[in-house]
């Protein structure tokens, strides 16, 4: 399940939480009740903006050193 940062600017803060690809999220609120945080004295609909999103690596499955793949610029480093 990919991994997202929201930034809110109302409060400064940046927030990772997991949720599905097609899920729209748009307030502070929703980052709060998907991170399992209080809002704190922002509000709920305080608007909030995508910053970064990652892919986390299927359960048991362990990460390689070797890059991505032959062809790939990183392979080997």
């Amino acid at each position: 399940m990919p991994a997202y940062e929201y930034h809110c600017a109302a409060n400064g803060r940046t927030v990772e939480v997991l949720h599905g690809m097609h899920d729209s999220i748009s307030t502070w609120g929703q980052v709060c009740a998907l991170a399992s945080i209080e809002a704190g004295d922002t509000t709920a609909d305080a608007p909030v903006e995508r910053a970064l999103s990652t892919i986390l690596p299927i359960r048991g499955q362990v990460e390689s050193s070797q890059g991505c793949g032959p062809g790939c610029g990183c392979h080997g480093h």
